[in-house]
């Protein structure tokens, strides 16, 4: 088996071997909002959900190709609000759009053909094409690497798509929700094909395991 020393690698090959192995990865599509009042939208895949009391969610961010912050962490470290959207099927195209690294006087949001609505407690606005749209405010960030800022952000206010949420009992109806996973490079990956493995009890266990040696 083939073991990698990943303090004898660089940065790009340690990126490659994880970004590629850490698969499917959900993909959060993150608006902020600058000094001059522009909304900035951009995907990141270094991206999850850590905890529910406090709700907190997490974005590795990395730096531009001239080796600059983001306009993301930059505008999270001015001003500490951002909407993380999860992205599904029919808006990832458009979320490829907002990856392009455009000059500054263009939009992503328009480039990529979504709409804006207001937020209701941080100031970016929200994709309203978006299945769901969490409103956030910085609760702490991180500078491990020159190249590499962690933010933890909790989650204020939660939007959902008509349809993917019953408001009574809180469960999700997975076959109205198709979000898509990142691969590495350009590969993506759907979230049709779906099995269930209930987790079980030690008794159970035992009892299964029981069976299996008197057969």
């Amino acid at each position: 088996m083939p073991a990698f020393d990943l303090q004898r690698l660089g940065a790009a090959e340690r990126y490659k071997l994880l970004g590629g192995l850490v698969v499917p990865r959900p993909i959060a599509l993150v608006t902020t909002r600058d000094r001059q009042g522009r909304d900035n939208a951009a995907p990141f895949s270094f991206f999850n959900v850590l905890a529910e009391e406090p709700p907190l969610v997490v974005l590795g961010l990395g730096v531009s190709p001239s080796g600059r912050a983001k306009d993301t962490t930059n505008n999270i470290r001015d001003f500490g609000e951002f909407v993380v959207h999860l992205v599904d099927e029919p808006i990832a195209e458009a979320m490829n759009h907002c990856a392009i690294d455009l000059p500054p006087e263009i939009s992503e949001i328009e480039l990529a053909g979504f709409s804006l609505l207001p937020s209701e407690l941080v100031a970016p606005g929200r994709i309203a094409e978006a299945p769901v749209a969490m409103e956030c405010r910085r609760y702490v960030t991180l500078q491990p690497g020159p190249e590499r800022y962690i933010v933890l952000g909790e989650v204020l206010m939660l939007h959902v798509r008509d349809g993917i949420v019953d408001p009574a009992t809180l469960r999700v109806d997975r076959d109205a929700y198709a979000p898509i996973g990142r691969l590495f490079g350009g590969g993506y990956v759907r979230t049709h094909d779906r099995f269930e493995m209930p987790r079980i009890s030690y008794s159970e266990w035992l009892a299964r395991s029981g069976d299996r040696s008197s057969a």
